[in-house]
């Protein structure tokens, strides 16, 4: 399939798109194709991938997936060839009924950018239905006395096909009485009508058989057919005639069933049976019988069945008043159907993120959201907001897509989940609204370092100690989870009198336990200052010091020791000689 080139005329482009399927891109991320219907399940409409500036392969690995609501998928991606095909054999009648331009459009969303484009596929037309006039037979009651020129309606032919492969040509097989005339009441409305050419005798001729062809534009020709039995009777020379051609009524889509719409009334100007008219729905195919109901002798129509706006907001119904002998008329109801905010929004999560780092910037993508009301104008109109003072904020991408990004800095701290509420409210009266919940999960980052409640610690010990034994416990606390929360501590090393402190104390690196590893002696020092390290598990690890003052405490291990006078090392008995005129006081 080709990208549409460039044509002096429209025609030859039209003609290209149709017979191959047709891209063409615009601007806002807008992606356009056209292709036939009834071709196979999984042929070839576009290279998309091509159009989204792709390799095949990255279709997958970049999360591209077709987005659409409501509808069953009439298109599927081939990751293998990057190319766009039809998911099922498509009918655009049933897809699209006579809309003249069959237009289907989704969304193509690539994940992993959080990006939309939307795509836009015409289904073509082609000619695979005949012209068909729901009855095979019709019958017409003439009166002798009818002037040649007097015209009879005809019932009309269905083709639900568009263009040239719908209805073109009415045509009536050979006679000696009848032509056919064709009243257009506009381009796609045309209506056959049975001229009389020739006075008519009952006497000579009661019934004439004629053909009414209804042929197409298509290439072959379809076409279908009508038998007339034209019966010849006396006198009935004037059909029921509609008071207008044409009724409008409007109805609110919330109407009761029973409702009555409105009064149509036709009058005919013969006597007796002649004159006795009855009112008929013109059966044309859909489920408008099904809906309303035409009152056949008071014209009254009313509802039968409940309407609903967002299916069909108008309505064309055809009716016919026929006198007693078969003379009809036509006149048709145009019937409007007016909106009710009876549809809450819609609130599709497109994409989510279920969980986000902490102390990132603000801006980070959350979601990505779709919101959507059945109903029209104001009804509408849909606002969605972030209920609650929470750090997020949405932000509008294209159509009707919003993004839910964070509107500030997040600290897992504070609050490690967030429950966020979005909801959708339409501007109609009153108006309705639609609720949904988004859980994310703030992950944690090693932010915080282990800290000690105080700023120093004193402890005390008697000496003599045994070895072995527990000093003291420190304890720090870490904010952070798991790892990033996970201690262990250490003692800075250092000396005292020469010897490393660790030979003097040990610390438990799991618990903060200090323990002695010998016995201290009072004589020999008095305190001793320890500095204290808690680190967590965090990568860079955190850590954060604390200082502890190890007092020693005496005990009474030592007995008194005389110094002086010191006892002779002969092993003599020492002895202090004082002169006989000491006095009290002298210093022996």
């Amino acid at each position: 399939m080709t990208n549409c080139l460039s044509f002096r005329n429209g025609r030859g482009l039209a003609l290209l798109c149709a017979l191959l399927g047709t891209l063409c891109k615009t601007g806002s991320g807008q992606i356009r194709y056209s292709v036939s219907e009834e071709l196979d399940k999984g042929s070839f409409v576009g290279n998309i991938a091509k159009d989204l500036g792709l390799e095949p392969r990255e279709l997958t690995e970049r999360g591209v997936r077709i987005v659409s609501r409501g509808r069953t998928q009439l298109f599927s991606l081939n990751p293998r060839s990057g190319s766009l095909v039809t998911a099922e054999r498509i009918d655009r009648e049933e897809l699209c009924a006579q809309i003249p331009r069959c237009l289907v459009k989704f969304n193509i969303l690539v994940e992993d950018k959080l990006k939309i484009f939307e795509v836009e596929i015409e289904i073509k037309d082609i000619n695979d239905n005949a012209p068909n006039f729901l009855t095979e037979e019709l019958e017409i009651k003439i009166g002798e006395l009818t002037i040649p020129g007097t015209r009879f309606p005809l019932k009309t032919a269905f083709d639900p096909d568009v263009g040239m492969n719908s209805l073109q040509n009415y045509k009536l097989t050979p006679n000696d009485y009848f032509s056919l005339a064709v009243n257009s009441v506009s381009e796609e409305a045309k209506y056959p009508e049975l001229v009389l050419d020739r006075a008519l005798d009952r006497e000579k001729k009661e019934i004439h058989q004629l053909v009414l062809i209804a042929s197409d534009g298509g290439d072959p020709v379809h076409s279908g057919n009508l038998h007339i039995q034209v019966v010849v009777l006396d006198a009935n020379d004037n059909p029921p005639m509609f008071t207008q051609p044409e009724y409008r009524v409007s109805v609110w889509e919330n109407a009761s069933v029973g409702t009555w719409l409105l009064t149509v009334n036709a009058t005919d100007a013969d006597e007796g049976f002649n004159a006795q008219v009855s009112y008929i729905l013109d059966k044309m195919p859909g489920k408008i019988s099904e809906i309303f109901h035409l009152n056949s002798v008071t014209g009254e129509v009313s509802i039968l069945k409940s309407l609903d706006y967002e299916d069909t907001m108008f309505y064309e119904i055809k009716i016919e008043a026929q006198d007693g002998p078969g003379l009809l008329s036509r006149a048709k109801i145009l019937v409007t159907v007016l909106d009710v905010n009876d549809n809450a929004p819609e609130i599709t999560i497109t994409s989510l993120t279920s969980s986000v780092l902490e102390e990132g910037t603000a801006g980070r993508e959350i979601a990505l959201i779709n919101v959507h009301d059945r109903d029209a104008g104001q009804n509408g109109q849909v606002a969605i907001s972030v209920l609650g003072n929470l750090p997020f904020k949405l932000e509008k991408s294209i159509d009707q897509y919003y993004r839910l990004v964070t509107a500030t800095s997040l600290d897992r701290e504070q609050m490690s989940e967030y429950n966020i509420s979005l909801r959708a409210t339409d501007g109609g009266s009153p108006p309705l609204s639609t609720e949904t919940h988004v859980t994310l999960h703030v992950i944690d980052i090693n932010d915080n370092p282990p800290t000690f409640p105080q700023f120093s610690y004193s402890a005390y010990i008697p000496e003599n100690n045994p070895r072995g034994a527990s000093i003291f416990s420190v304890t720090a606390q870490d904010p952070d989870s798991n790892n990033n929360a996970r201690i262990t501590y250490a003692l800075i090393e250092d000396t005292l009198q020469g010897a490393h402190l660790s030979s003097y104390v040990s610390i438990n690196s799991n618990s903060g336990v200090l323990y002695a590893l010998r016995s201290f002696d009072y004589e020999q020092f008095r305190d001793l200052k320890l500095l204290v390290t808690a680190s967590d598990s965090g990568n860079p690890p955190l850590s954060s010091n604390v200082s502890l003052s190890l007092f020693v405490l005496d005990q009474n291990d030592n007995a008194p020791e005389i110094l002086y006078p010191a006892l002779p090392t002969d092993g003599s008995t020492g002895v202090e000689l004082a002169p006989r005129s000491a006095e009290p006081g002298y210093l022996v």
